[in-house]
């Protein structure tokens, strides 16, 4: 499985992909956070609007992954 963080800066939004499994179905748990399941059920990802009013995107921190950890420059 991989996991991909995407900041959009023209809207202001960060994309968590938890997975490659297609979303089917969206759920807003707060106001501008969106959890995207698949059709069984589980979280395949966040979405998080006016994201740098909610989260520190200045600074990512990984911490004891069981993986690879792969950049992409912007």
């Amino acid at each position: 499985m991989n996991m991909k963080l995407n900041y959009y800066p023209d809207t202001d939004s960060l994309y968590i992909d938890l997975s490659e499994r297609p979303s089917t179905e969206s759920r807003e748990i707060s106001e501008g956070v969106i959890l995207d399941y698949d059709a069984s059920g589980r979280l395949v990802g966040i979405d998080i609007d006016n994201a740098s009013n909610k989260v520190e995107l200045k600074k990512l921190v990984l911490s004891k992954l069981p993986s690879k950890v792969e950049t992409e420059a912007a």
